[in-house]
């Protein structure tokens, strides 16, 4: 056996024996980047208490991995098609390996941002080369089931990156969940080399790098734009973010609409299931990274667990996806994509509807049934969508198809986070002004509390702190006046202690019910819309239109028709 996979898929004259195993290391890359994200959530407490990050800081932290992340996938996607599929991958591999061991020896906001954002330079070149390999890897027949997979990969990445951070944080600081990024990614890199076969387009032609700057200047200003305007106001910085993205979307879709080979033939958007199936990707990233939002703070803070505790109540989505996923292979053949994928974004907005019943008395019980059916509905509806936009291109295009499925779900899930985030704090600080109205409360503390949920419990500690303090000092105290009135301080300020830890709590709890309510709505809407767009049952997947068979190389027939 050779131990470097040099024989490219599109010469095989038959499907490649070891697909399945190439297929496990697609899905390993996979599952760092997207846990990248959803790890940091539960890392972030750490992290802003040692190196003493603002709010903004955080966010910046979070979100500097998402904007070279999107913003560049669509034209690494195409420089990966023309040069090198398994190429992408593993350079994006390496250069991720190298931000996540940056990010584990910075120590400091910038360097912080910084390390994220060269993972998410990283994570641009290997998540459309991950699906382009699939595409190119496996036969029309198991494509299909091959994404599914693929697609469950991502949401377990979802639930497993709070439980892998969790149980890292047990003995370990925040930087641990960088630097476990490397072995994994050496892991792949070496897989990549000895089970995934090289794969470049025959006929991509000159790549159109015009198209390709432009795609980066308007999806870098739009991401900045959902995250500044929300977060931190619409002053200059997102305004001008707003003007530079609407300008260089009209100028990209006019370059491209001229070019003779464009990188994105934006004219695909006509088609019903093609737009479609991007807007339900969109949508339901939305909902599921704005839910997971604050699912996990509302388990960190509210119900008091720890990191890994957290990560553990999250199992639950990840094993409902699966079941999902399974669900979708067997309905989707049969019914087609337009039921499981509606089917799906209904009981998305269903799981959304069921947290708006969560109230201060809720326990871990309450959120159990909402995390199943969104596990259940992300299985259904995501890989029939996927399949879709993968199969609207032709396989010289395949690194664009991934890149374009890929910008629709990091669009949604930068909406989702802006904007049921921002929503969330909102209602959490006006709730918080009620419940605290007429209180004896300092003005400062009650203004600091309103910043955040863990703002909020970070003053209660601190007044309780102040409390004991003042306690002690009235023991060791010869005065006895001065002993009562340090203990009616201490008294006072313990009251305001548990009044304040009570009236976070309540406000949270009702801040997550009335955003759950506003992303069920959104979410009702979209699926609506997408059931209207969606075409009815189509061909089987062995049963390619006359214009794929058409645009397949020989090779790519060649292992069809043996397959």
């Amino acid at each position: 056996m050779r131990l470097v996979m040099n024989e490219p898929v599109e010469r095989m004259d038959r499907p490649y024996a070891r697909r399945w195993w190439a297929l496990l290391v697609l899905c390993l890359s996979l599952l760092i980047i997207v846990m990248a994200n959803t790890a940091l959530t539960v890392a972030a407490p750490d992290m802003t208490e040692d190196l003493g990050l603002t709010s903004a800081d955080l966010q910046w932290v979070i979100d500097g991995y998402t904007v070279p992340y999107a913003a560049l996938m669509l034209l690494l996607g195409a420089i990966g098609d023309k040069y090198s599929r398994r190429g992408a991958l593993v350079l994006g591999l390496v250069v991720f390996a190298g931000g996540s061991v940056f990010g584990y020896l910075a120590d400091s906001a910038t360097t912080v941002i910084a390390a994220r954002a060269v993972m998410g330079a990283g994570a641009a070149m290997i998540m459309p080369a991950t699906l382009s390999l699939l595409a190119a890897t496996f036969p029309r027949a198991e494509r299909a089931k091959a994404i599914t997979l693929w697609t469950a990969t991502a949401g377990l990445a979802i639930a497993a990156g709070p439980l892998v951070a969790g149980a890292l944080l047990e003995n370990h600081g925040w930087s641990s969940t960088f630097l476990i990024n490397v072995p994994v990614a050496l892991l792949g890199l070496v897989g990549a080399l000895v089970l995934v076969p090289p794969s470049r387009a025959e006929d991509r032609g000159r790549i159109d790098y015009g198209g390709g700057l432009l795609s980066v200047v308007w999806i870098a200003a739009l991401v900045y734009m959902i995250i500044e305007g929300p977060h931190f106001g619409w002053g200059v910085n997102a305004v001008t973010a707003a003007v530079v993205a609407g300008a260089g979307l009209l100028a990209f879709v006019l370059w491209e609409l001229r070019h003779p080979r464009p990188l994105l033939d934006v004219r695909r958007f006509t088609n019903r299931g093609f737009a479609g199936s991007n807007l339900a990707v969109a949508l339901f990233f939305l909902a599921v990274f704005g839910a997971f939002y604050y699912l996990t703070q509302h388990l960190q803070f509210v119900l008091g667990y720890d990191a890994l505790d957290t990560g553990v109540r999250m199992l639950p989505l990840a094993g409902a996806v699966f079941a999902g996923a399974a669900l979708t292979g067997l309905l989707t053949p049969r019914v087609g994509m337009k039921w499981t994928v509606t089917a799906g974004m209904v009981g998305g907005t269903a799981a959304l509807a069921l947290l708006t019943q969560v109230g201060s008395g809720s326990s871990y019980g309450d959120f159990v049934a909402p995390l199943v059916v969104l596990g259940l509905s992300i299985g259904l509806a995501l890989s029939p969508c996927t399949d879709a936009i993968m199969g609207a291109f032709p396989e010289s295009e395949l690194g664009v198809g991934g890149a374009v499925n890929d910008t629709s779900l990091e669009l949604g899930g930068s909406l989702g986070i802006a904007i049921l985030g921002s929503l969330l704090a909102t209602s959490y600080s006006g709730h918080l002004s009620d419940a605290t109205a007429g209180s004896k409360l300092p003005a400062d503390a009650l203004s600091t509390a309103q910043d955040s949920v863990g703002a909020g419990y970070a003053v209660a500690r601190g007044l309780g702190d102040k409390s004991r303090h003042l306690t002690e000092q009235a023991a060791h105290t010869g005065d006895p006046q001065q002993a009562e009135r340090l203990r009616a301080q201490a008294g006072q300020l313990g009251d305001g202690a548990r009044q304040m830890t009570d009236a976070v709590g309540s406000a949270f709890s009702d801040a997550v019910a009335h955003t759950s309510l506003i992303g069920a709505v959104v979410l009702g809407v979209g699926t609506v819309v997408v059931a209207l767009l969606l075409p009815g049952r189509a061909k089987p997947a062995d049963e390619p239109a006359e214009e794929d068979r058409e645009r397949e190389p020989a090779g790519a027939g060649a292992r069809q028709g043996r397959s």
